[in-house]
């Protein structure tokens, strides 16, 4: 298995101070100078001393409801959602779900089979970092690399630049 590398817009971020919780963080690790992904089931479970947003984000598995985040969105710094496979696109539908309709605007990360050409679609999704393991996005994205989409027809979380296409019908922010 190859590194993970966390990528966004502007190039590799090196000191990342977020990892995904594992079975040896016990509760008490929360706050002891650490910053946690927790599952969103652990995440629901705790106090709300413990739900410090420089201590403790979310990582949401493929079935997970984000729905359940919406008393939480403006305390959390960072929501992680998982592609466990390439052609598993459930994070997607979260991620538009997050921005588009919850109005999340804190930091959200791809996690899992991140590849380089499905990331410019998670962008239009609303997703902002990319935790990247795949060899060949790696080298292409230190190559600035990206792929462009420059025609769509479904609206997306984030706004699009214009292209000349039928994109700018589309464009939809946060619901009021």
């Amino acid at each position: 298995m190859s590194e993970t590398r966390l990528w966004k817009a502007d190039g590799f971020v090196e000191d990342d101070p977020w990892r995904i919780a594992g079975e040896e963080d016990a509760a008490g690790t929360i706050g002891a100078n650490a910053r946690l992904l927790v599952p969103l089931e652990r995440y629901l479970e705790l106090s709300d001393e413990e739900r410090r947003p420089e201590d403790v984000g979310v990582i949401v598995g493929p079935v997970d409801d984000v729905r359940q985040l919406e008393p939480f969105l403006d305390r959390l710094a960072l929501i992680a959602v998982t592609f466990p496979a390439f052609n598993d696109g459930r994070a997607f539908s979260q991620a538009s779900l997050l921005r588009a309709r919850l109005g999340y605007a804190g930091e959200l990360r791809a996690t899992g089979d991140v590849l380089i050409d499905q990331i410019p679609l998670m962008q239009r999704c609303g997703i902002d970092s990319f935790a990247v393991s795949n060899a060949t996005a790696i080298k292409r994205l230190s190559e600035g690399r990206l792929p462009a989409i420059n025609s769509y027809y479904q609206p997306a979380a984030t706004p699009a630049r214009a292209t000349g296409s039928y994109a700018w019908r589309h464009v939809q922010g946060p619901a009021a």
